[in-house]
């Protein structure tokens, strides 16, 4: 699949744009805070209606139409995939329906209005940015949040089930706090604790069967980047250990009551990378981290295009400085086969010459794109 046509109004520093994307290779060329992130920021929030780093989702929303009435960001993207052509619409609007303004979100394919959940999963994409760099050492729900894209993006009971299981934790936590302080009886927790189990189980079984699968896919991609001198393995890491959720649950329920949470379940479970007997979680230098990175997303990738039988859209996000010259091979001969790739860069010099005559090369200053 590919993004044929892309328009951005008023969203971050794009003011307007209209853009036709080469059907295999794009490099945008720029120096920092020029626009280059924001595009790949667009074209992801297009297909999994979420941005990757942004905090709030007024910040969307391009800050010269603050003093608008009404500010709105729009985005749509012409789409072409094997079986289909789409028209995907996304619409920021900023309300005041409340003493605090918040965002309003519309969407809408092929010109019917859908929810977000209807989004995911129609435009498929992997993103590979620093932030996927500091995955590795950083905090828990980083790759939690990691598991749940990948899983929601080739699964649509998967994000629908990740929904519901938040809203009974919801529940549940603060059914946990009343019975701690003595305002509600224990036995409430039996019919809770029954949808935990309902979702928080399909939750975890997909999650293993998803590490399970990149796990495998990612190996002889390591196994090549670091010339058999690493061998890596992603294991999946309940917090139930090797007990039944149930079971698990029913034994520390004393405890979750005494401190008004609940601590078992996929809200708490992790993903391990190991390099031998080591956990590169908590021992990896910045050299291993971004090698562990790049086998995950390389097998990310493929682990998408087996899953949807197509081919997901590639984007890296000023990646590439981050790579030594052996990573970087690697990683431009391995995404030379997918049907589009949006690369991002500040430094043209990173790329072979060979490398570039196959791309459409893009300058961006200032929120604009011209060709090269």
């Amino acid at each position: 699949m590919h993004i044929a046509h892309l328009s951005l109004t008023n969203f971050r520093n794009y003011h307007r744009l209209e853009l036709d994307l080469p059907p295999h290779l794009a490099v945008l060329q720029g120096g920092n805070a020029q626009g280059k992130t924001n595009l790949l920021e667009a074209i992801y929030l297009l297909s999994t209606a979420k941005s990757h780093r942004a905090t709030a989702e007024r910040e969307l929303i391009n800050w010269s139409t603050s003093r608008e009435e009404h500010p709105v960001a729009r985005l749509v993207a012409r789409v072409q995939k094997t079986m289909e052509s789409l028209r995907v619409e996304l619409a920021l609007n900023v309300a005041y329906t409340s003493p605090e303004a918040h965002v309003q979100k519309r969407i809408r394919v092929n010109g019917v209005p859908r929810r977000a959940i209807d989004l995911v999963g129609r435009v498929n994409v992997v993103l590979f940015s620093s932030q996927d760099i500091d995955l590795i050492g950083s905090t828990p729900s980083l790759r939690r949040r990691y598991l749940d894209m990948t899983n929601s993006q080739v699964n649509s009971r998967y994000l629908s089930a990740l929904q519901k299981y938040n809203k009974v934790l919801l529940q549940r936590n603060h059914l946990l706090r009343l019975i701690g302080e003595r305002r509600a009886d224990g036995s409430q927790l039996d019919f809770w604790d029954q949808e935990l189990l309902e979702q928080g189980s399909y939750l975890i079984a997909q999650r293993e069967l998803m590490v399970d699968e990149i796990n495998e896919l990612a190996q002889p991609i390591h196994h090549q980047i670091t010339a058999g001198r690493e061998e890596l393995s992603i294991n999946y890491l309940p917090s139930t250990g090797t007990m039944d959720f149930g079971d698990r649950l029913r034994d520390v329920r004393k405890r979750e009551i005494a401190r008004g949470m609940s601590l078992v379940g996929p809200h708490r479970d992790d993903l391990v990378f190991m390099v031998g007997d080591v956990n590169m979680n908590v021992y990896s230098s910045r050299g291993q981290q971004r090698t562990i990175a790049l086998s995950l997303k390389l097998a990310e990738a493929r682990f998408m295009r087996l899953k949807i039988g197509d081919e997901p859209i590639l984007l890296l996000d000023d990646v590439i400085s981050e790579l030594d010259a052996a990573r970087r091979h690697q990683l431009l001969g391995s995404i030379a086969s997918y049907q589009q790739v949006v690369i991002t860069t500040t430094d043209l010099d990173h790329f072979d010459p060979g490398f570039l005559a196959g791309a459409v090369l893009f300058g961006v200053s200032e929120g604009r794109i011209n060709s090269l």
